[in-house]
């Protein structure tokens, strides 16, 4: 009985969410602005108070954010850009907050056309908090706004902050931002390419990891360089057998990998045999993908092509068999009785 009684009274003695978050939250879904405002303001007035020191930071990061979207939604612009750009000097040891709210202002200073207090905050968050996610949201705004602008000058400031934020959570979205400007805007797919090679070596647990090989690839073969892009595509077909072994995680890369691996042994490099058995992989361990027909089709010609007749009309059949409606039936490619 008295291990129950003391439960209860840890358990039944914690405090409810503020009751004044909850009312700011019920006014403004009823469109009462000015009583949200102020249940939300009195939210920061208590939060402080609540314990642990998580629910007291989680509680006051609500209310300060509460206040400036309901300025926001309301379209009080200004209200809300100044109170998102306090927001940093209110929060106490919270920089995810501080680092939302500074980005916020930055967003909706780029809508109201004031270009320069927009850069000012969007690097902030980039500089100030890299270890936040709104520092890789700042910098994808910066790049979709700067590349229609003054794309060298953008890629040297990106440059410049790779070396003093090296080790931070923003770094590998730095160096992905610059190898899309340095691709596009500034012609360098040499640059791009050593730039997206990068991300796997410095940042191997990168969640962008996968795509800076799927792109170093397709920039080598529009270089001229097929050794080159079957390398990082075998690179990012490897990460399966990781990913199996650790039953996690498969990259969206790997059929598309697999397919134009096959591709490139059979029409860069003149290595049927390898592109025969490349094809033949895609539908043994990718059997849902949508590419099974494209690999099935390509297995066909690669097989004709090879002077295997008979197992090229195989595959077709496996085709036929698969996908019925396949527009590759269609073509006549080979012909099989």
């Amino acid at each position: 009985m008295r291990s129950l009684a003391f439960v209860c009274l840890v358990a039944c003695s914690a405090p409810a969410t503020l009751p004044e978050l909850k009312q700011a939250e019920a006014r403004a879904d009823q469109g009462d602005v000015e009583g949200a405002l102020a249940a939300y303001r009195q939210a920061q007035a208590k939060c402080g108070d609540l314990r642990p020191e998580r629910r007291a930071k989680a509680a006051c990061g609500e209310a300060l954010l509460g206040e400036a979207e309901v300025l926001e939604h309301a379209g009080r612009t200004p209200e809300a850009i100044d109170t998102y750009l306090a927001i940093p000097g209110k929060v106490r040891d919270d920089d995810v907050t501080a680092a939302v709210g500074v980005y916020r202002a930055g967003e909706l200073l780029l809508k109201a056309k004031q270009v320069q207090e927009a850069w000012t905050a969007l690097w902030r968050v980039v500089t100030e908090w890299p270890d936040e996610p709104s520092a890789a949201d700042a910098l994808r705004t910066l790049l979709v706004d700067g590349r229609g602008r003054d794309p060298r000058t953008l890629g040297e400031q990106m440059a410049q902050l790779l070396s003093t934020l090296a080790t931070t959570e923003v770094a590998d979205n730095l160096i992905w931002s610059l190898a899309d400007l340095t691709e596009h805007e500034l012609a360098n797919p040499e640059g791009a390419r050593a730039l997206y090679d990068r991300i796997p070596l410095d940042y191997p647990k990168s969640g962008l990891r996968d795509d800076a090989r799927w792109h170093g690839a397709r920039l080598s073969r529009l270089l001229k360089d097929p050794r080159g892009a079957a390398t990082r595509l075998r690179g990012l077909l490897a990460t399966r057998e990781v990913a199996f072994g650790a039953g996690s995680y498969f990259s969206i890369w790997l059929d598309d990998a697999q397919l134009e691996l096959g591709r490139v042994l059979r029409d860069d490099l003149g290595d049927l045999p390898g592109a025969i058995a490349a094809f033949r992989k895609l539908p043994a361990d990718y059997p849902a993908s949508i590419l099974k027909d494209d690999a099935l089709y390509e297995l066909a010609i690669t097989q004709d092509k090879a002077n295997d007749h008979a197992g090229a009309c195989e595959s077709l059949k496996k085709l036929a068999n698969h996908a019925p409606d396949s527009k590759y039936l269609q073509r006549g490619d080979v012909t099989c009785p």
